[in-house]
């Protein structure tokens, strides 16, 4: 079995009283007894049917847009896992969830491990305040949520979000990573880090 499984579900993504149509991608780390869920995204009923009758050990949010979070609470429910998030995001969560919390903070360093796999977060905020990536050495993959994408930084013209910021994160933590280790992200398509890193200086004259 595949070690990462990729769904892509859709729906929409609001702030700043805009509403936008988006398509996230969804990611399953683990093997064929327990999995990691990454940023549950619009479709519980197929994100709880790619799961089947694994165990989920977490379910982890890169950052707390609703597009993001929207069904984190009942994939909780389903599967009995807790909700992660860094502590930094929970303005943006309440946005979505006023009445409910995370059930545990996602910290800096931190190693989660699903199927024999280990995730190291890395905090690598900008797109928002406490913005995470998980990095698994083993499979060469670094999971960037809306941080980093092919072509660049996410978006950081909205609340809560800074480009120098986000700037900093991409340079000095997920460019030192390793070339061929590949960025699977929250919207679009896959990259490695060695095909952003040399644009680096595009994006600072650009602005965004």
């Amino acid at each position: 079995m595949n070690p990462i499984e990729h769904l892509v579900t859709s729906g929409t993504f609001s702030l700043d009283g805009g509403t936008w149509d988006v398509d996230n991608n969804v990611w399953l780390i683990g093997d064929d007894r327990e999995v990691l869920v990454l940023d549950p995204a619009h479709d519980a009923k197929a994100i709880a049917e790619q799961v089947g009758d694994r165990r989920v050990v977490a379910i982890v949010c890169t950052h707390g847009h609703d597009d993001h979070i929207g069904q984190a609470p009942v994939l909780a429910d389903t599967f009995g896992a807790p909700i992660l998030l860094h502590p930094d995001e929970a303005p943006l969560w309440a946005l979505t969830h006023p009445d409910r919390r995370p059930d545990g903070e996602l910290r800096d360093g931190e190693v989660l491990t699903a199927g024999g796999i280990d995730l190291r977060a890395f905090v690598t905020p900008g797109h928002s305040p406490g913005s995470t990536s998980l990095y698994a050495p083993e499979l060469k993959t670094v999971f960037t949520g809306d941080t980093l994408f092919q072509g660049g930084p996410g978006a950081t013209g909205r609340s809560f979000s800074s480009f120098d910021t986000i700037i900093a994160s991409i340079r000095d933590t997920l460019l030192t990573l390793p070339e061929d280790t590949a960025v699977r992200t929250g919207h679009g398509e896959s990259t490695t880090i060695g095909a952003e890193a040399p644009h680096l200086a595009e994006w600072l004259a650009r602005g965004h």
